[in-house]
């Protein structure tokens, strides 16, 4: 990959930039930078022109009417389809707040959701924005347009982390207002009820929606290799803790990769792709798992 805007991938590099739309715009082309052929191939298209038939190209392009009428071989060109809807569902709560170095899970988060509104309004799709803590705080019904991309920005521009995480009532909420199939894309830290969570989660798959979960989580969250005696402070209830982390290290880890394995096995039950992304890590890979899936939501 190129060192030029492929460094953008990197979230401390990303979250340098206070304009978001550019950020967006400079993660998804050092994503493209990255790929020999383009991500577009195989989409699901619509006709657009015909060229003439030449070696190599599959005859079932080739339109038969037309060689009815000339007696000469045409193949149908292509231009990507603009028929799927996707909603693109963001955790504001003040868990994700939380950061151990230069990028907080919000931080990445946004930029994660940016890139992935700029890629789909790129391949022509419709996007949607809700933006969620304890309760459904924004909501931007899907829009196809090129311009709607401002309008994304500015909501996710103004977010003021809410107090707490309460995911159940406004997934059904969502579940229940989107009436068109479409592809469902929650990016959380999911420190929620797993059980609630995961309730809201197949109301989306009752309605025959495709669903991506990106789970996102600091490294200390998941490692916990503080050295030394420290407070933690819960960002969303203010509860603190001081102690001496090797203590409780070992019991802390086998928690939480409970917890991660728990939301892992409860995804893959119903059918719903699950993807835990460290804020520590590039981007590329939430944007690659978005395209696989894209190829079978269209």
């Amino acid at each position: 990959m190129s060192s030029g805007v492929a460094r953008f991938l990197r979230p401390e590099v990303a979250a340098r930039l206070d304009n978001l739309s550019l950020r967006a715009r400079l993660v998804v082309e050092g994503f493209m930078a990255g790929h020999h052929r383009s991500p577009y191939h195989g989409y699901s298209v619509e006709f657009a022109e015909h060229r003439a038939y030449g070696s190599g190209d599959e005859i079932r392009h080739i339109d038969w009417k037309l060689f009815g009428k000339t007696d000469r071989y045409y193949i149908k060109r292509f231009e990507e389809e603009t028929n799927l809807k996707c909603y693109l569902i963001l955790d504001q709560s003040k868990s994700m707040t939380f950061g151990s170095g230069s990028t907080t899970k919000l931080d990445y988060a946004q930029t994660l959701t940016a890139a992935l509104a700029y890629l789909m309004l790129k391949q022509q799709d419709a996007v949607g924005l809700a933006l969620f803590d304890s309760e459904l705080r924004n909501y931007l019904p899907p829009r196809g347009k090129a311009s709607h991309m401002k309008a994304l920005m500015a909501a996710m521009s103004a977010i003021v982390p809410g107090p707490e995480t309460r995911m159940s009532p406004m997934l059904h909420q969502l579940a229940e207002g989107i009436r068109k199939r479409g592809l469902i894309v929650l990016i959380s830290d999911l420190l929620d009820d797993p059980d609630e969570v995961m309730m809201g989660l197949k109301h989306f798959r009752h309605k025959k929606h495709e669903v991506i979960v990106f789970h996102v989580l600091d490294p200390q969250e998941l490692e916990f290799s503080y050295s030394s005696r420290t407070r933690f402070n819960d960002l969303e209830t203010g509860d603190s803790l001081t102690t001496e982390p090797w203590h409780i290290q070992e019991i802390y880890q086998q928690a939480v990769n409970k917890f991660v394995a728990g939301y892992r096995t409860l995804c893959r039950q119903h059918n719903i792709d699950y993807v835990l992304l460290r804020t520590d890590q590039p981007m590329d890979r939430a944007l690659s798992e978005y395209l696989l899936k894209r190829r079978y939501a269209g």
